[in-house]
């Protein structure tokens, strides 16, 4: 089983911006020092939400320049966000940058506030990001000498007359990484022999006590795409072995107890940003094409902890996770830093990855 920190925390002012983007780099530096597998960067816009995802490819460069054996991974690009000539450009050059240790998480994206921003009608998100996803896929095969490439893609417009520079480090291109929860995203990532996130919960209601029972749901189904699709031994193997399941909010301590009372003081922090932007979001929800269908519980009710957090003493942390090993998820992708990045909560955050480091992950590798 895989490990990897989720670079998740927010600012709540212009006065945060770098001293976040420092505290982050070097928790970063940690989990890389600490034998950790990836970082996973957000991607995100306005409003002090994560002020590294404005631009996660150029930090994410940033970063992999200096952790040369890391891999590096997005959860998740919001892909109507994206021109599709920029999208696979930057993946392509950061493709080249890590050696193809890349995994793109692709999404729809979920505020309507980013997407006035970019001129993006929320309501045709989905088929804004399926456009340019296609678009992608034949700018990615695109040689010199054949036609031009034409985008038509909602907000997005252009010719393609030759190629994109510079051409991807991996075969075809970096390893996209679709939310296994529709039949759809589950038949791309398997089809092409490409890892999935796999939610623990099922829409409309995303929260929940039982998340196991939704990622055996979500995982069988697009471990069955995967193993008919027909691939080596090999391709299925580094599929599964990055197949991911993502915890917003992990924190350890000595005893449960103590973990419990900390957890709690995080997610108020959490919750507390949450009601500031949503404040703003509600803005940018006032007319029919910017309504959001679904709503995050408040992140101290039981529904949020049980489906999105990971929490306790050491011990417990292992007994929670053997069931998901034991099904094969092989990557464990861990948010340390969730909510404001105040001096407790990024404490909090390395004696986390800390103790994963030196009793979680060697009781499961041993495993």
């Amino acid at each position: 089983m895989r490990f990897s920190v989720f670079l998740n925390a927010r600012s709540l002012g212009p006065e945060q911006d770098r001293k976040l983007m420092k505290d982050l780099e070097g928790h970063a530096k940690l989990a890389s020092n600490l034998g950790f597998d990836a970082i996973f960067l957000p991607d995100h816009h306005f409003n002090g939400y994560m002020p590294i995802a404005s631009d996660s490819f150029i930090y994410a460069a940033y970063l992999a320049a200096q952790m040369p054996d890391m891999h590096f991974g997005f959860s998740v690009v919001s892909v109507p966000l994206h021109h599709p000539v920029r999208l696979t450009e930057r993946i392509n050059l950061l493709d080249q940058i890590t050696d193809g240790k890349l995994l793109v998480g692709v999404g729809s994206g979920t505020t309507p506030e980013e997407m006035i921003g970019f001129a993006v009608d929320y309501r045709n998100a989905g088929p804004i990001s399926e456009g340019n996803l296609a678009i992608a896929e034949k700018l990615w095969a695109k040689r010199m000498e054949d036609p031009a490439v034409e985008i038509d893609n909602g907000p997005y417009q252009g010719k393609v007359l030759q190629r994109i520079t510079p051409a991807p480090y991996s075969k075809g291109h970096a390893r996209l990484m679709p939310v296994a929860m529709k039949e759809a995203s589950a038949r791309r990532a398997a089809e092409n022999g490409w890892p999935a996130f796999i939610p623990a919960f099922t829409p409309p209601k995303i929260g929940g006590t039982e998340p196991f029972l939704h990622v055996k749901k979500w995982f069988d189904i697009y471990k069955g795409m995967l193993l008919e699709a027909g691939h080596d031994e090999a391709t299925v193997k580094s599929a599964l072995d990055w197949t991911t399941h993502t915890y917003q909010a992990v924190h350890i301590a000595e005893t449960d107890e103590q973990a419990r009372e900390e957890l709690e003081i995080i997610l108020r922090g959490y919750q507390d940003a949450v009601d500031r932007e949503n404040a703003f979001n509600r803005r940018a929800e006032s007319d029919e094409a910017n309504t959001k269908t679904d709503r995050t519980p408040n992140a101290l009710d039981e529904d949020y902890i049980g489906t999105w957090c990971l929490y306790g003493s050491p011990e417990t942390v292992i007994e929670h996770l053997r069931p998901y090993q034991e099904l094969g998820i092989g990557n464990i992708l861990c948010g340390t830093t969730t909510g404001p990045l105040t001096d407790q909560r990024l404490a909090f955050g390395n004696r986390t990855i800390e103790l994963m480091a030196s009793k979680v992950m060697p009781a499961l590798a041993n495993m």
